[in-house]
């Protein structure tokens, strides 16, 4: 059975994640659920791509999936603090695998700052 990347379960157990994006809900959102009106600071994830590890003379039993994941933030100092935590939280179950880069948006002045990340999931 596929099962999909647990990076909600993983970070909403992290106290250094819920310091920043509270717990009641956390908010790390799946890509397009976000609220129209955010409370700051959040974050997004979305699987970009995922794949069975095939072998030649066995079904596969990983699947691997590439995670984008982005922080939205009112200060830069509070979106790398967001972006540092979910990366402690999420480096000891899989591998951040680039960094993407800082911006901020011209209208709303607010911080984004993300990262991508390789999850292999037992079936």
């Amino acid at each position: 059975m596929i099962k999909p990347a647990p990076i909600f379960k993983v970070c909403s157990q992290s106290e250094d994640v819920k310091a920043f994006l509270g717990d009641s809900p956390v908010r790390f959102y799946l890509f397009g659920f976000a609220p129209q009106s955010p409370t700051y600071p959040y974050a997004v994830w979305q699987v970009v791509n995922g794949a069975p590890e095939n072998y030649i003379n066995e079904t596969p039993n990983i699947d691997g999936y590439t995670l984008q994941v982005d922080v939205y933030a009112k200060s830069a100092s509070d979106a790398r603090g967001v972006t540092s935590a979910l990366i402690d939280a999420i480096e000891p179950h899989a591998y951040v695998t680039s960094y993407r880069p800082e911006s901020r948006d011209d209208n709303t002045m607010n911080y984004r700052n993300g990262f991508d990340v390789d999850w292999l999931v037992n079936r």
